[in-house]
């Protein structure tokens, strides 16, 4: 049973970085979105999951790099955001 979640987990994971990836390659989204860095950011997590649980370390690494870059660039644009908002 966990493994069938392991594996279902992974693959939401794959299918959002994917998605991610598409929408900003068709000019559906920005890097500055929101929606975009969320995407990686799970996406990333839940592909950590899942190379952590196969053992597969060097996937694991590379998504782990994955979720850092996702986590500052959602932190910087909250903080773009907030500056924003005292301007006003």
């Amino acid at each position: 049973m966990i493994k069938l979640l392991i594996d279902i987990v992974g693959w939401i994971g794959s299918v959002e970085v994917i998605l991610a990836y598409g929408l900003i390659s068709y000019h559906k989204i920005t890097a500055k979105s929101i929606v975009y860095q969320l995407l990686n950011l799970t996406g990333g997590a839940f592909l950590i999951i899942n190379t952590i649980y196969y053992g597969a370390y060097p996937s694991t690494a590379i998504n782990v790099v994955w979720l850092i870059i996702a986590a500052v660039a959602i932190v910087s644009i909250l903080r773009s955001k907030n500056v924003g908002n005292q301007i006003k």
